[in-house]
């Protein structure tokens, strides 16, 4: 992700995490939280409670004082720019074309809200096709419908 600045602490711990030779996914049975949760907690963009962040450190061999920093209140988003990094660009790009679609349809489904980035899941699998392997992502937010007043 050449466009984006990765703080240190998240090199520190996908350094450790290459070098315990650990997944994600390993991490989400040690902790107890989901994968996704685990990585944003790693890139900064969620905060664990002591106790998580104690499990993620011990797993991963680092100290204490990696933990202390992994509780602290995250700065969430990329910022104002468009994101190089093929991947991610093609998120910002799907909703550069579905994303008027996708508020149209919420809208005529739910009435006049937003769905929630706070009271929300993420999940991504591996779906094989003999085509060519598949992404699904599934995103779960609760809708929070605009206040009258």
């Amino acid at each position: 992700m050449a466009d984006v600045e990765i703080p240190l602490i998240t090199q520190k711990l996908l350094a450790a995490k290459a070098a315990q030779g650990i997944s994600f996914t390993e991490l989400e049975q040690i902790v107890g939280r989901d994968e996704i949760w685990i990585a944003a907690v790693f890139y900064r963009q969620a905060s664990a409670s002591l106790e998580e962040a104690t499990k993620i450190v011990e797993a991963l061999g680092l100290g204490s004082d990696i933990a202390i920093e992994l509780t602290t209140y995250p700065s969430k988003g990329l910022g104002p720019i468009v994101p190089t990094d093929p991947l991610i660009y093609r998120f910002y790009e799907i909703m550069q074309v579905y994303g008027m679609p996708m508020k149209e349809i919420i809208h005529e489904k739910f009435g006049d809200g937003i769905m929630s980035a706070i009271d929300f899941t993420l999940d991504i699998e591996k779906v094989e096709d003999p085509k060519g392997d598949r992404v699904k992502v599934v995103m779960n937010g609760k809708f929070l419908s605009y206040k009258k007043w």
